[in-house]
């Protein structure tokens, strides 16, 4: 047994007028495709390309384990040059990541390739934000902690993208003073008996491929999964609506470090006490 998906939308090239009516103003995902095709980046941006200009670039790489006491939040797990990682996405399947990095920044001359989406929405232009996968590689179900508005823009590889909808963030077993939800749920193979209140949850999906963009709404859980190797491009824009800017100040000025200390402080202990006390919240809905 799994999820019931629900297809996102998809669309040839938006208006700002389409944009804002249809999708920002309500908050719904949409896929967009014939959106970058006047980028340079469209025909330049592969494996090759990079390893040309950004090979030698110490890179954060991520793998599937769980969260360690040890480490702060989003620490990465290990960092290699870009060209030791394209290599190892090359050989096959692999488990390593790069996440939420910007290389833009490290390589400057790679903005001149790009164009920044005309949708009447205010973008922040500072944070390009890359992403890499090996085929196989998974990224851990969660939303973004400052509650963006995001376009996630494929270039080489196809890759899986499951949303949630953030009403439904109840059901979602979402760890205290976190964005992650239980680290035990596998949203390929859902173990409903586990966690009964996932039957509840209606998540979207597609596939995207070279050139499509994903809009991610305000405070929507995302799951990634690379069918192939590949990477993405991924630009934000605040939040809009006032509830959702304040909670990802919070995360941001504040949870984050809080949930740091507690790490240091109480060690797997505080792990734990996370784990339980999502399952014990969540569950108490079912009751």
């Amino acid at each position: 047994m799994t999820f019931e998906y629900i297809e996102i939308e998809r669309v040839t090239k938006l208006t700002k007028k389409e944009f804002i009516k249809n999708y920002y103003a309500l908050q719904k995902p949409v896929v967009i495709t014939n959106q970058i095709e006047d980028w340079a980046a469209f025909a330049k941006w592969d494996f090759e390309f990079l390893k040309k200009i950004a090979g030698d670039k110490i890179v954060p790489l991520y793998d599937n384990r769980k969260t360690d006491y040890t480490k702060k939040v989003n620490e990465p797990d290990l960092k290699m040059t870009m060209s030791e990682y394209i290599a190892i996405l090359e050989k096959g399947p692999t488990n390593l990541r790069i996440f939420s990095y910007n290389l833009l920044e490290e390589v400057p001359m790679m903005k001149a390739d790009m164009k920044w989406p005309d949708l009447d929405i205010y973008m922040l232009k500072k944070l390009p934000l890359v992403f890499f996968g090996g085929q196989d590689a998974k990224v851990f179900m969660h939303y973004d902690l400052d509650f963006p508005n995001l376009f996630h823009v494929q270039f080489e590889g196809k890759k899986q993208c499951v949303l949630v909808d953030p009403q439904e963030t109840k059901y979602m077993y979402r760890l205290p003073h976190s964005w992650l939800c239980h680290e035990d749920i596998d949203f390929d193979n859902p173990d409903f008996e586990r966690f009964p209140a996932l039957k509840k949850v209606k998540p979207y999906i597609t596939n995207l491929q070279h050139g499509e963009m994903l809009y991610m709404p305000e405070g929507w859980w995302h799951y990634m999964k690379y069918l192939t190797a590949g990477f993405s491009l991924s630009l934000r824009s605040l939040a809009g609506r006032p509830m959702n800017l304040m909670k990802g100040i919070a995360n941001v000025a504040f949870i984050r470090y809080y949930d740091n200390w507690m790490r240091k402080y109480k060690g797997q202990a505080w792990l734990d006490y996370k784990e339980k006390e999502a399952m014990r919240r969540t569950n108490a809905l079912l009751i």
